[in-house]
C-alpha cells in the first residue's frame, strides 16, 4: 500500500509538471506580417480634353501693307478624345511614381482675325486640326486612406509632339484663302495633377483624375495660297499656336503586382 502511494504522488507530480509545459505550446504564437513598401504597378486610362491656346501668331501680319490688325475670334479646339498608359513603381504609403504615354486624338480648331490694309480691309477664318503624342515622368503623393478612397496631388515633365493638320485660311471679302501642311514639333512638357483612388480589390485601384497640362508650342507648314497670281504667296512660315494648354480628365485602372 505505501509502496502504492508512491507511485501515484510520483505520477501526479509528473503529469503537473508538464501540464504548464503542454499549454505554452498550445498557445498560438501571433504572426508578424512584414508591410508591403513598395511594388510595381501598371496603369491604363482614357478621358477628355479641355484645351486652349494664349496666342495664334504669323508672320504674315507683318506685311508691309497691313495698317492693323486684331481678332473676333481669338479661337479654340473642341474637346477631343485621350488615351494613355504606363508602368510605376509604388515606393512607400505614400509615394508613387510613373512614366506614361498618351495620346491625345485631334480637336477641331476655329478663329475669326480682321485685317485693315493700305488698299482693303477684310477677315480670315482659320479652320485646323490638332494631336499630340504626350510623354511624362510623374511622381504623386497620396494623402492618406479614407476607406477604400486614397485622395492624391502630382507633377510630372517631360515632352509633347504637337502636330497641326488641315489648315485653312478663308477670306470670304476678297474671295481668297490658303492651306498649310501638316508640321509637327516637339515641345518641353509639364503637368499637374489631382485625383482619387478607390481600392477595388487589394490589388486593382480605380483613378478618377484631372490633369492641367502644358503642352508648349505648335506650328503649321509654309502658307500658300489658292490663287498665287492674285495673292502672291509671302513665303510666310505659317501660323503659330503658341502655349498651348488643357485641363483634363481620366478614368482609369491601376493594377499593382504585389
Amino acid at each position: 500500500m505505501r509502496k502504492f502511494l508512491k507511485l501515484t504522488l510520483a505520477a501526479l507530480m509528473a503529469s503537473g509538471m508538464s501540464v504548464p509545459a503542454m499549454a505554452a505550446d498550445l498557445v498560438e504564437q501571433p504572426v508578424v506580417v512584414a508591410p508591403v513598401i513598395g511594388g510595381w504597378y501598371l496603369r491604363g486610362y482614357l478621358g477628355m480634353t479641355n484645351q486652349r491656346l494664349d496666342e495664334l501668331r504669323s508672320d504674315l501680319y507683318n506685311d508691309p501693307d497691313i495698317l492693323a490688325y486684331g481678332w473676333h475670334d481669338k479661337g479654340g479646339f473642341a474637346s477631343s478624345p485621350l488615351f494613355g498608359g504606363g508602368v510605376g513603381y509604388q515606393f512607400n504609403e505614400w509615394f508613387r511614381g510613373d512614366a506614361t504615354i498618351e495620346y491625345r486624338g485631334g480637336a477641331n480648331f476655329n478663329a475669326l482675325d480682321w485685317v485693315e490694309t493700305t488698299s482693303s480691309a477684310y477677315t480670315n477664318e482659320f479652320h485646323a486640326k490638332k494631336s499630340e503624342w504626350l510623354f511624362l515622368a510623374n511622381g504623386y503623393v497620396d494623402l492618406g486612406e479614407y476607406g477604400p478612397i486614397v485622395p492624391y496631388v502630382g507633377a510630372g515633365i517631360g515632352t509633347s509632339r504637337n502636330t497641326i493638320s488641315n489648315f485653312r485660311d478663308v477670306n470670304v471679302i476678297n474671295g481668297g484663302g490658303a492651306w498649310a501642311s501638316t508640321d509637327s514639333q516637339w515641345n518641353f512638357a509639364w503637368a499637374l495633377h489631382a485625383g482619387l483612388g478607390i481600392k477595388a480589390t487589394d490589388r486593382m485601384t480605380i483613378d478618377l483624375g484631372y490633369s492641367y497640362v502644358n503642352l508648349g508650342n505648335a506650328r503649321t507648314g509654309p502658307a500658300v495660297n489658292y490663287d498665287p497670281v492674285n495673292f502672291p504667296n509671302t513665303n510666310g512660315d505659317g501660323m503659330e499656336f503658341h502655349k498651348l494648354t488643357s485641363h483634363d480628365l481620366k478614368l482609369g485602372i491601376r493594377y499593382a503586382f504585389n
